[in-house]
């Protein structure tokens, strides 16, 4: 393979496997801030046992997050330096305001949400905890507002030709608050929300299969269950929002999610199928007018098919189709999980429901599963530009860098995320298993553990 391919696979590799963090940072310090506050309000003490239990848990995904964050900053410069050069001025500001703004903002205040409960007072901790979680909201709104401007660049102006080309700010806000920054945004950090609810459930459902912890693992379950069934309905409409947006400002990548090759009327949106490039064709399951529906409300407006645009302007459809047929698929499952657990919940039978338990400790794979797929679809399906419509991904790439180089990098990098996943999986099951609560280190806490059971038990 050459440097580009290796590259791309290598960059794709790293963002992936750091992207399994920041959602749950973000999800958590949501389920976080509802604990505390509930603890603030009822002054019921499991909040406060599960707000220092998840507190552990949340620092955890908090430094792996940052030791492979790290990473994507130099990556930059080593093999996209074309890339760099060109989108610097932007760029530059936007993740220099995410550090300033978010990542110091969530670093700040860490170390009083973790070591402060008996120094600083209650609202004093519970606003460090308010500041962690909106410095991790923080870090999100910078960079998909980075990543929104190569999905439709705007505020900007290109001086300089050829290699010395240069994008450079005209509009600070118009570069941030783009046509694409506010749909995607409200996309990315509902899916957050859901994959720190499905973490929090996941947890609950071990402990209740086990019989240990039963009345705090009640309380993360049915919390982690409302958090989910919102922002599953609200995921809907952020999609379908999306969706349209994608319709108007990249209608190439739409063409590529739903396999359309040929522009018509009556447009159709596939269920379930797989896509026969050559032929140009999708063997699928379709719901006739559907994609018209949906994109335009209107069943005879034709969606832009592919051959509306050059060949060599193409995404990878296989790729894309799957990846995005794969990320509703998954959202379906979640919502009909989320469904069965209020069922059960109504019906006072999800202590005892064994097999929606186990589905539900396996389950918190499903968002990041979502998520994967969702970023591989929305970044495949710009391709083949780095910047849409504007730089292709092929002119971004590092002129001087050889295949060897990428390539050792490239097992490298994969040796050392084995190995820090391993240490990560190692330590989150530690703290799992050790539990909300260890007698041993808090004798003090046993008895209003232990009213809590009492609590539970005379309800």
């Amino acid at each position: 393979m050459d440097p580009l391919t290796l590259s791309r696979i290598q960059f794709a590799l790293n963002v992936s496997f750091h992207y399994l963090f920041p959602p749950i940072s973000i999800g958590l310090g949501l389920m976080l801030v509802i604990m505390e506050g509930m603890y603030l309000k009822t002054k019921d003490e499991k909040y406060k046992i599960l707000t220092q239990f998840w507190i552990k848990i949340f620092a955890l995904v908090f430094a792996i997050g940052v030791a492979t964050g790290i990473v994507q900053t130099f990556a930059f410069g080593t093999n996209w330096a074309r890339y760099s050069k060109f989108v610097g001025d932007v760029f530059g500001s936007a993740l220099a305001a995410e550090g300033i703004f978010a990542f110091f903002l969530e670093a700040g205040f860490l170390g009083i949400l973790l070591f402060g409960w008996d120094k600083v007072s209650q609202k004093v901790h519970y606003f460090a905890t308010i500041c962690v979680c909106l410095g991790a909201h923080f870090s999100a709104v910078w960079i998909v507002a980075a990543n929104s401007w190569m999905q439709t660049p705007a505020g900007f102006t290109v001086e300089g030709e050829g290699e010395n080309a240069r994008a450079i700010i005209s509009s600070f806000w118009e570069m941030i608050i783009n046509h694409s920054t506010l749909d995607r945004l409200a996309h990315v950090i509902l899916a957050c929300w859901i994959t720190g609810a499905f973490f929090v459930m996941s947890v609950a459902a071990y402990y209740l299969i086990k019989k240990i912890h039963v009345p705090l693992a009640d309380t993360m379950m049915k919390l982690g269950l409302v958090i989910a069934g919102i922002t599953l309905l609200l995921q809907l409409v952020s999609g379908d929002s999306s969706a349209r947006l994608v319709a108007k400002h990249q209608p190439a990548k739409l063409a590529a999610f739903e396999g359309i090759f040929t522009t018509e009327p009556y447009t159709p949106i596939s269920v379930v199928g797989w896509v026969d490039k050559a032929k140009e064709k999708v063997y699928s399951i379709k719901i006739p007018a559907g994609l018209s529906l949906l994109t335009y409300r209107n069943p005879e407006t034709p969606v832009t098919g592919l051959d509306k645009f050059d060949k060599k302007d193409w995404p990878n459809v296989s790729v894309v189709f799957q990846t995005y047929h794969l990320m509703v698929a998954i959202w379906g499952i979640m919502f009909l999980l989320a469904v069965a657990g209020f069922y059960l919940w109504r019906k006072k039978r999800l202590d005892d429901a064994r097999w929606y338990l186990w589905s539900m400790v396996f389950a918190v794979i499903l968002p990041h599963i979502a998520q994967q797929s969702g970023w591989i679809s929305a970044e495949m399906g710009r391709q083949p530009w780095i910047v849409y419509n504007i730089l292709r991904t092929s002119e971004g790439v590092s002129k001087n860098i050889v295949t060897s180089q990428v390539l050792s990098s490239l097992i490298m990098f994969i040796f050392i995320y084995g190995l820090l996943f391993a240490l990560f999986i190692f330590l989150l099951d530690r703290k799992i298993k050790h539990g909300p609560v260890s007698f041993e280190e808090k004798p003090d806490t046993a008895e209003v553990y232990s009213d809590i059971y009492k609590a539970s038990e005379e309800h």
